[in-house]
């Protein structure tokens, strides 16, 4: 009786050690801490910033004049004439200036030019950022897995001396001792999987921010919140004046504006203004000198050739057409972004609550259940290590949906094109 006593006080102290919580975090890796090294370290966001500085320089580039022409010539007799030290020298300097207009445009196109590259470029931190957050949330997911099955294998291995106590007593059969070490041996091959994709999950984290792709990583601690309180209409508005493709849209529109603004004015001539400097020289039969020279010359282009002019005006027009569509499309498509994600952040949310408000508890009372049944002798070994089994399960979908849900609100932080919480850090459960 004292070692079925014994075997029974062990088997009622397994459940406890299960679902015990992990040990006090040391190394901890924050979602502020991968975010701020994503956006400092990245190689596209980088790529994509050294871009939009260069673009920025643009626009100075077109709004100053070309350079002036200075030349030098020289004349002189072909006969008797000193070479190259001529009779008559002229020295002349000119400067082209565009139809008056002309050097504004094509500034105001640089300048779009460079917004658009902008756009591109918070595009890009918006995708990095969000795949980081999505990273992160299932390596959150997959270590509170981890967490909890290697409590549950501890526990099963404790199961097992049990069953083997019994087993050497007399009271139950071998097969509770295979059941468990089966058990026991699934659990491993689980946990093999979780631990590889744990391993996957760091290198791509650490690729993000580009590090080497082995390089150590702590425990995420950073828990996902549980939401967002605007609804869909509202987080609408804001993507539509924030997120950077519905800017880049409308930075296309102004330069097609500004770029057919500019063919039109194509067509005017350009005028070049000059001075020339003209010395001839002594004459030395009878050792006279005439007056020096001075000549100021205005000259135009020459805009003949009208169906260029036309098919450039008519070229902006067209770019204009697809880049207002381009506009609609994309205010579509941010429209359906944004409730899509924040329908999927909906469900998330409503998901994680019902696991912990009604599976995980149905499945505590289903092995509270099952612990007394295998207590009278009314229900067998395997009942009872399937009750554990499911709630293990349950404990699993609960720390996975826990994920999701960073992900699912790191999505549409992604479609609305702003955070739109601070995450709350604190320990895995």
């Amino acid at each position: 009786m004292n070692s079925m006593r014994i075997a029974m006080v062990g088997l009622l102290c397994l459940a406890p050690l299960a679902w015990s919580e992990p040990q006090e975090i040391v190394s901890s890796l924050t979602l502020d801490h991968v975010v701020t090294e994503v956006l400092q370290h990245n190689p596209l966001i980088r790529a994509m910033q050294a871009r939009w500085d260069a673009a920025r320089e643009k626009p100075l580039q077109e709004r100053t004049l070309s350079n002036p022409t200075i030349q030098y010539s020289g004349m002189d007799m072909v006969n008797g004439g000193s070479w190259p030290n001529t009779g008559e020298k002229r020295v002349s300097l000119e400067q082209e200036f565009p139809w008056f207009g002309k050097l504004g445009l094509r500034g105001t196109v640089a300048e779009k030019d460079a917004e658009i590259v902008h756009d591109d470029h918070m595009t890009m931190e918006l995708e990095v950022v969000m795949s980081a957050k999505e990273t992160y949330f299932d390596l959150y997911a997959v270590q509170h897995s981890l967490s909890i099955t290697r409590a549950e294998e501890d526990a099963l291995k404790r199961m097992e001396t049990v069953a083997e106590t019994r087993y050497a007593n007399g009271q139950v059969g071998q097969q509770d001792v295979l059941k468990a070490q089966t058990e026991i041996t699934m659990l491993k091959q689980r946990l093999l999987e979780l631990q590889q994709r744990e391993a996957t999950l760091k290198a791509k984290l650490n690729l993000l921010m580009n590090r080497p792709t082995d390089a150590p990583l702590g425990l995420a601690v950073t828990a996902p919140v549980a939401g967002v309180d605007a609804d869909a209409n509202e987080l609408i508005a804001t993507a539509e004046r924030i997120r950077p493709e519905i800017k880049n849209a409308r930075a296309e529109i102004e330069r097609s504006q500004a770029q057919r603004e500019l063919m039109e004015k194509e067509s005017f001539p350009n005028y070049r203004l000059g001075i020339e400097y003209r010395n001839v020289g002594v004459d030395w039969s009878n050792f006279s000198r005439s007056d020096d020279m001075l000549m100021v010359t205005v000259g135009f282009s020459l805009p003949i050739w009208r169906t260029k002019y036309r098919a450039g005006v008519h070229e902006a027009e067209k770019t204009l057409e697809s880049s207002r569509a381009a506009l609609e499309a994309t205010e579509l498509q941010t429209s359906y972004d944004v409730q899509d994600a924040h329908f999927k952040l909906l469900t998330a949310k409503r998901t994680l609550e019902l696991y912990r408000t009604a599976l995980i508890p149905q499945a505590e009372a289903r092995l509270s259940a099952s612990e007394a049944g295998y207590r009278t002798g009314k229900t067998g070994f395997l009942d009872l290590l399937e009750s554990e089994r499911f709630l293990l399960n349950a404990r699993l979908m609960e720390a996975m949906a826990e994920g999701n849900l960073g992900m699912q609100l790191a999505r549409l932080e992604r479609a609305v094109g702003v955070g739109l919480a601070a995450p709350a850090t604190g320990e895995n459960k």
